[in-house]
């Protein structure tokens, strides 16, 4: 697998390297430029549309990596489940917390840039800031998911497997991907969030192996 995050970049021609150094440096320049904050966003989406146009060639070599980061997802997705229904478990029926609240829990990718990444340059860290930023990644407000987990009084609890998508047939979202070659990975529908709806492209995710979870009680 480390051999193959080495080849990743050699998908990348001179020219293609030229061209994703500059289009980053324009995304960071208008990010960080508060004149400029909110025109520009749309940056993102073509360094992602222009990032998988590549990467997407040689899908057998990032393999290994879509399916280590798909069941690491699946993992924190568990134990942030599991942590929401025990707490909500714990206050549902206590008086304390009065009579209408509400437990929302989400999912985010790591804070930090992936140590895993086979590219580190000086500007990594930045761009992962920016595609973080829920302003101009419009569809990661609530983080890996489209919609957060929500527990609340009268609402039906939805189980562990229809919260991930694998409680339809077939049970795996590999749309944009190699048909073939993912048909038997059972990719979460989480993993389908971020690489068909967010401005996240596929390399940008994948290596990260850690998640941070949210957990917030509303009370009414």
């Amino acid at each position: 697998m480390e051999e193959n995050r080495k080849n990743l970049l050699e998908f990348f021609s001179y020219h293609d390297k030229k061209h994703l150094v500059k289009l980053e440096q324009r995304i960071l320049q208008y990010y960080e430029d508060a004149d400029h904050y909110d025109r520009y966003s749309f940056l993102l989406k073509a360094r992602k549309n222009f990032i998988d146009g590549i990467v997407l060639e040689h899908q057998d070599v990032l393999l290994a990596d879509i399916i280590a980061f798909n069941e690491a997802l699946r993992l924190a997705l568990q134990k942030m489940y599991d942590h929401a229904h025990l707490v909500w478990a714990k206050i549902k029926n206590d008086s304390l917390f009065g009579s209408s609240k509400e437990l929302v829990a989400r999912c985010f990718l790591p804070s930090q840039y992936p140590a895993l990444h086979p590219v580190h340059r000086k500007n990594s860290d930045a761009l992962y800031g920016a595609l973080q930023d829920a302003g101009w990644n419009k569809f990661y407000e609530d983080g890996v998911s489209f919609m957060p987990l929500r527990l609340a009084e009268g609402m039906e609890a939805e189980t562990f497997d229809a919260y991930i998508g694998m409680d339809c047939p077939p049970p795996n979202w590999n749309e944009g991907l190699d048909q073939e070659l993912t048909k038997d990975l059972h990719l979460i529908l989480q993993f389908n969030h971020l690489f068909e709806y967010t401005n996240f492209a596929l390399t940008d995710f994948i290596y990260c192996r850690d998640f941070e979870s949210q957990t917030e009680i509303t009370l009414g």
